[in-house]
């Protein structure tokens, strides 16, 4: 799984290598506020990203313990939701700060 991870981080740094070297070899046509609007779309992105990959791998192992536990006695179920659901408020604040990114 970490190798997922790091192949992931890769890609990324290659992506803006080469967005960063075709956009210095082409006619300057694009204002700087077309530009910002690029970064901050990509910021945005970055930011829904991580904090999605961050609460699926929390959630990867409270989810099989959960699991687990409600196997065992039913009565864990309102425990289990909960704890389950806990991690996924997190891609809510990347979803808020992509948000405030954009238009703000």
């Amino acid at each position: 799984m970490m190798r997922t991870i790091l192949t992931g981080y890769a890609s990324l740094l290659v992506l803006l290598l080469v967005a960063g070297v075709v956009s210095a070899q082409g006619e300057p046509t694009t204002t700087s506020k077309d530009n910002n609007v690029g970064l901050k779309a990509i910021g945005a992105g970055i930011a829904v990203g991580l904090a999605g990959l961050g609460a699926g791998l929390g959630e990867q192992g409270i989810g099989a313990a959960a699991v687990g536990a409600m196997a065992e006695d039913p009565k864990f179920f309102g425990k289990g939701l909960l704890m389950t659901v806990i991690p996924e408020t997190i891609v809510i604040f990347g979803l808020v700060v992509s948000l405030i990114i954009l238009f703000v």
